[in-house]
């Protein structure tokens, strides 16, 4: 889809996706190791790390969660403490 003009890629492993069990991120890598735009993971989250986990090991560019938000597990502020507590540059 690069080739075809995609600004980004919004990659959700539908196996992972509602699991909360983190990203698929052998996926995630492979993906992001083979294209020049960025890639976004998705599907997946459980927990602050799988966020982390999807920026260093998966090699996103941005990541993506829905459940651990919708359902008040964690806040988009502890989220954004947590990634810059560890290193990953965020806007706070």
């Amino acid at each position: 889809m690069e080739r075809y003009g995609a600004g980004e890629i919004l990659l959700t492993s539908m196996d992972e996706d509602g699991q909360q069990s983190g990203y698929d991120l052998h996926l995630t890598a492979a993906v992001s190791e083979r294209v020049s735009i960025p890639v976004i993971a998705s599907g997946g989250v459980g927990t602050l790390k799988h966020l982390y986990d999807g920026f260093v090991t998966g090699k996103a560019d941005a990541v993506l969660a829905a459940s651990v938000f919708h359902f008040r597990t964690y806040t988009i502020p502890q989220a954004k403490q947590y990634l810059r507590a560890h290193g990953v540059a965020v806007r706070m």
